[in-house]
């Protein structure tokens, strides 16, 4: 085993008290020696996700957001509802790590033979606790990245890149030809948008801007259909019958958006079929699977869209989980293949984990706009005058 110097890491910690207070704060730890099938990673890029938002901040008020402490040990406190508060009894008072996935470089190796050919590399891993300087992995969890790629080029190949992939997996399994994708202009929006031109694969996008639609078209994307213009339910019938999709992957998840795609698709069944009217709808089923929370309200279902119809959730890792480790590494594959072209990530901006606690900088990332995705390099963090 290489075994490295004593070593400390600095960690973004997030923390929900019990008086109704997130506080969010720089925590420095020391880094274990890593087990014979483990390695430590300097992290040198992880993403700020849309999926790790509701992790860092949890239910708060982002309005109340007040900074701290100082610029290279920053402490930000919000306040948390009374009602809001109901849901956080499982992490009250529990110091939580955070962010999903990120890359960097292997600084010291377990004993294993795994472990050992990792040493000096590039990986990148995912399951959270990334926003660290220091990150602990079992070696089996890690991915060697390319020689020609860099730890941002390789900092998310896991949330957006095997969603995207795992996405058409599904439609293949299931019987569909072609599917629909909603908050279309996304990071991972425009990834499956390049597979499925790549794969000629139908896809119909959703979006809630010209503006939005204006960028799909622009990198290739054919069916394109804005929810706030006055014909979207007449726009996106037509994109439904043009490509025949029949599965859908929704991010909104609230609101009346699933159930308008349902609708839409029994329209356009019924506009092909051959005998016209049919007193209980149509026999094709149609699926809608809802793996995002960007509207929190109630999901709307009006039951027009015949008796075959069929509503979920999904996420990432379960998927992951139920296809097997066999036809993950299939996926992983075809993502590092393409790592630099159909599954490239790009950022608005690079910062450290004490910038990220700057307000000016939480104002941008939890927009979560089209355009604002944020890359944080935890080794370029300087070391702070004080910490808690």
């Amino acid at each position: 085993m290489t075994t490295p110097e004593t070593r400390t890491g600095l960690e973004l910690r997030s923390l929900v008290k019990s008086g109704g207070e997130l506080e969010l704060s720089l925590v420095s730890v020391p880094v274990a020696e890593p087990a014979a099938d483990e390695v430590i990673i300097r992290v040198e890029a992880t993403p700020i996700n849309p999926s790790d938002l509701g992790l860092l901040f949890g239910p708060a008020d982002l309005v109340t957001a007040k900074a701290a402490g100082t610029a290279t040990a920053p402490v930000v406190t919000a306040t948390i509802s009374g009602r809001a508060m109901n849901g956080m009894k499982g992490r009250l008072d529990r110091s939580l790590t955070v962010g999903n996935e990120g890359a960097g470089t292997v600084v010291a190796a377990g004993s294993s033979r795994e472990a050992q050919d990792m040493l000096g590399k590039t990986v990148a891993t995912f399951g959270g606790g990334m926003y660290v300087q220091y990150r602990r992995a079992k070696a089996a969890q890690c991915v060697v990245l390319p020689p020609d790629c860099s730890a941002a080029d390789g900092a998310a190949i896991f949330v957006n890149p095997m969603t995207a992939v795992c996405m058409v997996d599904v439609m293949r399994r299931e019987g569909h030809t072609a599917l629909v994708n909603t908050a279309a202009a996304s990071t991972l929006g425009q990834m499956l948008n390049r597979l499925c031109i790549k794969d000629g694969i139908g896809l119909v996008n959703i979006v809630r801007s010209e503006a939005q639609a204006d960028l799909l078209r622009g990198i290739g994307a054919v069916h394109v259909c804005n929810s706030g213009a006055p014909g979207f339910a007449e726009d996106l019938t037509a994109a439904l019958a043009a490509t025949g999709a029949t599965l859908a992957f929704d991010a909104i998840g609230g609101g009346e958006l699933a159930g308008q795609i349902l609708s839409c698709m029994e329209k356009a069944i019924n506009s092909k079929a051959a005998k016209g009217y049919r007193h209980y709808g149509s026999t094709t089923h149609k699926q809608v699977y809802i793996y995002g929370a960007l509207d929190t309200e109630p999901t709307i279902l009006k039951r027009n869209c015949g008796p075959a119809f069929g509503v979920g959730g999904w996420l990432l890792t379960n998927y992951l989980q139920k296809v097997g480790a066999g036809e993950t590494a299939k996926l992983q594959a075809r993502v590092l293949a393409e790592l630099k072209t159909t599954f490239a990530s790009s950022y608005t901006r690079e910062i450290s984990l004490a910038e990220a606690l700057h307000l000016d900088h939480i104002a941008a990332y939890s927009r979560r706009t089209t355009a604002g995705k944020y890359l944080i390099n935890p080794a370029n963090t300087p070391a702070p005058d004080t910490l808690p």
